[in-house]
């Protein structure tokens, strides 16, 4: 259990916390489309650079697909980009979006999600299509996304402009998140922190 001592507001991450997650299922799914090397060219720290940039929204969509085919050498097309790329995309468990709307009666709940548009627009779907919520702005009190405002975690930069766009304050304010990166980073401006590792997020209130 987390201590909600002085806690008057949440901030959830994402992936791995909300909706469950799996990076190897778009690895493989990109191998068996013949891109055999896609873990060093994108997730792992040589190719991270594409990585970010779709996270800051540099990129667009087409610019992304593109470099893809480019470093994939491989002629893929823009559906099965698609396919691979959001295959890491599992469920979003409906108990946890019932944690959600219950913690609303008594704290601000707010998101912060490092995330690209094409994965951003397949989980906003989910969202309306299997909870009746037209955006995640209904859903919590306000939500970040990385692509939409141009910095991820676990910069400084990030959370500041969370904590000044929601007008609160880093003492009162408890950032749930399952990467140890993010959470140091969170820990660095005063917030609040529990890294959640492969425990159920349900289990930690």
């Amino acid at each position: 259990m987390i201590d909600l001592t002085g806690v008057k507001n949440i901030i959830f991450d994402y992936g791995g916390v909300i909706i469950n997650i799996d990076f190897k299922l778009t690895i493989n799914a990109f191998k068996e489309l013949g891109f055999l090397n896609v873990e060093e060219c994108i997730f792992n720290s040589k190719g991270s650079d594409l990585l970010i940039k779709m996270e800051k929204g540099d990129i667009s969509i087409k610019e992304f697909r593109n470099e893809i085919r480019n470093i994939s050498n491989k002629d893929i097309a823009d559906a099965q980009i698609d396919f691979a790329w959001n295959a890491l995309l599992l469920d979003m468990p409906v108990k946890r979006i019932k944690l959600i709307e219950q913690l609303k009666t008594k704290y601000r709940v707010f998101l912060l999600s490092n995330t690209n548009l094409i994965h951003y627009n397949r989980y906003l779907k989910s969202l309306q299509t299997e909870f009746g919520y037209a955006n995640f702005n209904e859903l919590f009190e306000k939500a970040w996304f990385s692509h939409d405002i141009g910095m991820i975690k676990p910069t400084a930069e990030i959370y500041n402009y969370v904590l000044n766009d929601a007008s609160i304050k880093p003492q009162e304010t408890l950032f749930i998140d399952d990467s140890e990166i993010n959470i140091n980073g969170a820990k660095m401006v005063g917030l609040k922190v529990h890294h959640l590792y492969k425990e159920d997020i349900l289990e930690i209130f």
